[in-house]
């Protein structure tokens, strides 16, 4: 009895665990829904945990904690290791955007007495899922006079949402017979923001009556569309999934599940690492990795740089042996075997719910095309690492299907 006893409180108190984790986790998601909230949560959370940025150190030691902040659409995190940059650096990867639509630079129009919003979709998406659905915008506007006025419009219990229509069940027996890719058009994902005209007013009366909400309360004029950066994504709060609670449903899983992993393990090292520890959570991963915050850009190399001068170690040489010597996992979401969609995978190399952390070694299609293949010495090592851990992972393929061509591969 005694026995039984203590495991169900054991079993209580690791409950409890996961789903304070869960909970956690699930407010770091809703208050991250764009790449520049993500990046201003995590330096938050950063200086609270005693990161200082980087441009505001003169020199950094072994077990120093520093941030950089790239254009506030990607961070990274670094803790000095005790070991010479020169060693290498571990490295844990992420991307902080998701699929989406951004606003395009004249957007506001208004149509038979409705106001729209025209919009330009980011990422692979499906358009059909994004009609008749509660939506919200987030974002922000820079003025001329250099200020920066954050939006978002659509979160609180009292906000406005605007949303996509489509049509009657009725009326769509020609949609119905178009494909999946085409039954909704994406210029046809126009947003629709408004209804009443405002009084006294001739032309465009509904548009008008937007844009004057917008000056009340952003200060906004219609020019300044040309430099906000406004994004639109599902309303509302992420939510427990399942009865059991056993899951979580929100939007920006991918890849926000991994980034918030990523800064969790950042912030449980308090001793000072052998290595350089450093995270990286980057944008534009959802397009190709591309722009002067995307991992095509030299923003990591330009930090490693830094901080190598900051620690008096700086040589263009002995920046080249630490990027040579430095391991790195580029952390992205897996497809989960669904057993509704069982063709899409291979059950024996696929991942599965609650089967621990995985490894993909490698992705790509059309015999690994645009693959990165990790070798067999550092999977080794990973199971090492694991097993002495005693941590639960498993390894697996993506699925059957082509990964979609705007997804830069994750390997470990």
């Amino acid at each position: 009895m005694e026995r039984v006893n203590a495991w169900t409180t054991y079993k209580k108190r690791e409950e409890k665990k996961v789903m304070d984790l869960g909970k956690a986790y699930r407010a770091f998601l809703d208050l991250s829904k764009t790449e520049r909230e993500c990046a201003r949560e995590t330096i938050r959370r950063a200086e609270k945990a005693g990161y200082v940025d980087l441009e505001k150190v003169e020199s950094l030691k072994a077990g120093d904690r520093v941030y950089v902040n790239t254009m506030g659409k990607a961070v990274q995190l670094y803790i000095i290791g005790s070991e010479p940059l020169e060693q290498g650096i571990n490295i844990v990867g992420a991307h902080i955007d998701s699929p989406r639509m951004d606003l395009k630079q004249n957007p506001l129009f208004e149509d038979t007495e409705l106001a729209y919003l025209d919009t330009h979709y980011y990422g692979g998406i499906k358009k059909y899922q994004w009609v008749t659905l509660p939506l919200a915008l987030h974002g922000v506007v820079a003025k001329k006079d250099g200020t920066v006025v954050d939006v978002v419009i659509g979160e609180d219990e009292d906000d406005p949402v605007v949303g996509i229509s489509d049509l009657l069940i009725h009326l769509s027996a020609t949609q119905m017979d178009k494909k999946a890719s085409v039954v909704i058009e994406g210029e046809a994902l126009d947003v629709i923001v408004g209804g009443k005209p405002l009084k006294d007013t001739e032309k465009e009366p509904v548009k008008a009556a937007i844009l004057s909400i917008l000056k009340e309360k952003y200060g906004m004029e219609e020019e300044d569309f040309l430099s906000a950066e406004i994004e639109v994504v599902p309303a509302g709060r992420s939510r427990d999934f399942g009865l059991d609670r056993s899951m979580v449903i929100g939007y920006g899983h991918d890849d926000r599940v991994c980034a918030y992993a990523e800064i969790e393990a950042m912030f449980k090292i308090t001793d000072t690492p052998k290595y350089t520890c450093c995270c990286i959570l980057a944008d534009k991963e959802e397009i190709g990795s591309v722009g002067a915050t995307g991992m095509q850009a030299h923003y990591f190399e330009n930090a490693l740089a830094e901080i190598m001068e900051k620690t008096g170690e700086y040589s263009e040489l002995k920046l080249r042996r630490a990027l040579k010597n430095s391991r790195m996992l580029s952390c992205d979401v897996s497809a989960g075997f669904d057993p509704s969609y069982a063709g899409m995978f291979e059950k024996k190399n696929a991942a599965f719910l609650g089967k621990g952390v995985c490894f993909n070694k490698y992705t790509g299609a059309r015999g690994k095309s645009g693959s990165n293949d990790a070798n067999a010495e550092y999977m080794g090592k990973l199971r090492a690492i694991m097993e002495e851990g005693k941590v639960v992972y498993q390894t697996a393929e993506r699925a059957a299907a082509a990964p979609s061509p705007t997804s830069a591969p994750s390997t470990a």
